[in-house]
């Protein structure tokens, strides 16, 4: 066991890094998307623990995928409760949803990290729904600002955009 007390320099700021690169199918017909292949680049300062780092990763796209297509909590604005609120009428995502994951660490010591490591708990998470949507709008030329990419979403932007 043992403690620690750090205090970060004056006028530093913690930063990650990552970019996901990202391979869809669209079934135009019922507006179907999926993720075929997702490589996910993480600068993580020096790896701590590889093999947790790369765990930490292809968990985080796992839950990136499933927040970009599928994962849609629905509320009843006028009483503000969950009209979804069960997993029997919210969609997750099961192992046979998921596409292969690469995950590519880059390690570049941050001078302020512990040990010159950077944070990897959150970045995972936060990067395949816009590389999904953008990944779609090159599929089909329509754009999305909104998420998740319900087959019925994708659907009715095909058709409006088909006039």
């Amino acid at each position: 066991m043992g403690r620690g007390v750090g205090i970060a320099p004056l006028n530093v700021i913690f930063h990650s890094f990552a970019a996901d690169f990202v391979e869809v199918e669209v079934d135009t017909r019922t507006g179907a998307v999926r993720v075929v292949k997702l490589v996910a680049v993480h600068d993580l300062g020096r790896a701590i623990n590889a093999l947790a780092a790369e765990n930490q990763i292809e968990g985080g796209a796992i839950q990136g995928i499933a927040f970009a297509l599928t994962e849609e909590q629905i509320i009843d604005k006028a009483t503000g409760v969950s009209i979804n609120p069960s997993y029997l009428d919210y969609k997750v995502l099961t192992f046979k949803d998921f596409p292969e994951i690469v995950p590519i660490m880059v390690e570049s010591v941050d001078p302020y990290g512990p040990f010159g490591a950077r944070g990897i708990g959150e970045p995972p998470y936060s990067v395949p729904a816009p590389a999904i949507t953008n990944a779609v709008y090159n599929a089909i030329g329509v754009r999305f600002s909104e998420i998740p990419l319900t087959r019925g979403v994708v659907l009715a932007a095909i058709k409006k955009a088909r006039g």
